[in-house]
């Protein structure tokens, strides 16, 4: 396998694009899509549209998963860290958000179906059906409880984000500079415990680097981190993995799935990004609206479709970073669509898979590496989850 070495984008000669294009489609229906992270029941909660039709705003509908080949979106369930203030508020919320991707499929079963294992999202695939596993982001919704782990696997999530924006009763968070446990809590060891057990995949995006570490001891299964990118192109920003981690990250069998939102790609992207929004934002002020208002909606969207920031290119990179430095076995993609502000041009949303696919084919990846990238190294990881908790079960003598 011929890879990028100088991070500089992959050429070839102008009559192989259509080529290329072509041949990227194609590997782009042919292999199931996974996508770690996709931000569409709270983007519903806040403005709500029909996804099962072309929509107005956001990056995800049926129509353009279709069109891109997305058959296994992983519906990020995000709770807010400000529930975290009010005891019961974050586990309500998840439920309720979990509610609403039952419903997606309760009004289009021809169109999408739920995935509790790796045999469903195959099964869906099989059948034309967008399965729609389920991520908790913010272990906040576990509140102080075990037992809530067992209600949220019971309800078909299948990995957790243990933390967000700020520092929870499981670790820290990149975001909050207040360390309050170094690292994992004593509850939170329990949590990664009781995961593994349960099979729910332990999710290290948004941790502190301590708090990673202190997981990678802990954990009897292999990590993934849903939607995160590499530190090597944004030194010192602890939301990205550095290089240390994914090492690490590859040695306990785990899945990097790379963001696409551009401050994730470079340092320059994401204070041109940070520009745009204040723009947006001092817009909506101005004129009293915000993005929940039609009109501020249209706005909002209007502006965030006017201003690509970075590349396919850019993603690759990424991509490639990783792949040269741990194996393409422990690379996949987790977009943070409808997360992110600013997205790169090909990857505005959904529709874009094939764009990034041809990348990579310019770039020398062969269509076997392409489709690990693509969804089977998550399934892989998703499926060694499952085995060990059978084990786990097992040695304990309990069940789920």
């Amino acid at each position: 396998m011929i890879l990028c070495i100088t991070f500089l984008g992959c050429k070839s000669p102008a009559n192989d694009d259509a080529n290329l294009r072509t041949r990227a489609h194609e590997i782009a229906h042919k292999y199931i899509i996974v996508d770690g992270h996709i931000d569409v029941p709270y983007r519903m909660s806040e403005y709500t549209e029909d996804i099962t039709r072309a929509t107005n705003g956001g990056d995800f509908d049926y129509p353009r998963a279709k069109a891109g080949g997305l058959y296994a979106p992983f519906m990020s369930i995000y709770l807010p860290s400000e529930r975290q203030k009010t005891p019961g508020a974050s586990k309500a919320l998840a439920d309720s958000l979990i509610d609403l991707v039952e419903g997606f499929v309760q009004r289009a079963p021809d169109k999408f179906a739920l995935a509790k294992s790796t045999d469903d999202v195959r099964n869906n695939f099989a059948k034309g059906l967008i399965s729609l596993p389920m991520g908790m982001e913010n272990g906040s919704g576990i509140e102080n409880d075990l037992a809530n782990l067992k209600h949220f696997y019971d309800r078909g999530i299948r990995y957790i984000t243990l933390t967000h924006a700020k520092v929870n009763l499981i670790g820290d968070s990149s975001y909050d500079s207040t360390r309050v446990w170094n690292g994992l809590s004593p509850f939170g060891e329990k949590v990664v415990d009781e995961m593994n057990r349960l099979g729910i995949i332990v999710d290290i995006s948004h941790v502190t680097d301590s708090t990673f570490y202190d997981v990678i001891r802990r954990t009897k299964a292999p990590v993934m981190a849903s939607h995160s990118a590499s530190r090597h192109f944004t030194p010192g920003w602890e939301r990205n993995m550095n290089d240390d981690m994914a090492e690490k990250l590859a040695e306990n069998g785990g899945v990097v799935m790379v963001a696409f939102g551009s401050a994730f790609l470079s340092s320059a992207y994401a204070e041109d990004s940070d520009s745009v929004r204040a723009l947006v934002n001092a817009y909506l002020d101005d004129h009293q609206l915000t993005e929940k208002d039609p009109e501020g909606f249209e706005y909002y969207t209007e502006q965030r479709n006017m201003h690509p920031i970075g590349s396919t290119t850019d993603v690759a990179d990424h991509i490639d970073h990783f792949v040269h430095l741990i194996g393409v076995d422990h690379v996949g993609f987790g977009s943070d669509f409808d997360g992110v502000f600013a997205r790169p041009a090909g990857l505005m949303d959904v529709a874009g898979y094939p764009n990034l696919i041809e990348e990579l084919l310019r770039c020398g990846y062969s269509e076997e590496d392409i489709a690990k990238i693509m969804g089977g190294n998550a399934l892989r990881v998703w499926s060694e989850v499952e085995r060990v908790a059978k084990e786990e079960q097992a040695i304990t003598g309990t069940h789920r």
